[in-house]
C-alpha cells in the first residue's frame, strides 16, 4: 500500500500516562511503548501515534482541535466499554448520513468519537 499523503501518526496530550494506557488498552486493545517520562507511543493495530505529557486537552468543541474518530462494529457495546473503563460520554449516540456515532472524553479530557455504519 502506498503511504504517500496518508495520515501516518497522531499525537494527543496526556496528563496521566498510567490512566491513559489503562484506558486505551482496556477499551481498544492498544499497545504502548514509553520514550522517557514525557512521551509514550501507541499502536492500535494499524496506526501509530503518541501521547505527550501536557495539562492541555484536545477538544473540538472548545478549541477547534481535530476530532479523532474510531470505528466500532457494535456501537452500543463500545459505548458500554468506554463507560466501564472510566470514559465519559459527552455526546450520546446520534445518527448522521452514513451511520451513527457518539463522542467521549478520555481520562485526560481529550474528546474522541466512535462511529459505525450500523
Amino acid at each position: 500500500m502506498n503511504q504517500d499523503s496518508r495520515v501516518n501518526y497522531i499525537e494527543l496530550p496526556a496528563k496521566y500516562f498510567r490512566a491513559t494506557k489503562k484506558f486505551y488498552s482496556g477499551v481498544f486493545g492498544w499497545t504502548f511503548e514509553d520514550f522517557g517520562d514525557d512521551y509514550c507511543a501507541f499502536n492500535d493495530g494499524r496506526l501509530d501515534g503518541g501521547f505527550y505529557r501536557s495539562t492541555l486537552k484536545s477538544e473540538s468543541t472548545n478549541y477547534g482541535a481535530a476530532l479523532v474518530v474510531i470505528y466500532a462494529d457494535n456501537l452500543e457495546a463500545m459505548l458500554e466499554r468506554i463507560i466501564s473503563h472510566g470514559g465519559e460520554i459527552s455526546t450520546p449516540i446520534f445518527s448522521f448520513p452514513g451511520g451513527r456515532r457518539f463522542h467521549f472524553h478520555d481520562p485526560n479530557g481529550n474528546e474522541l468519537a466512535v462511529w459505525s455504519e450500523k
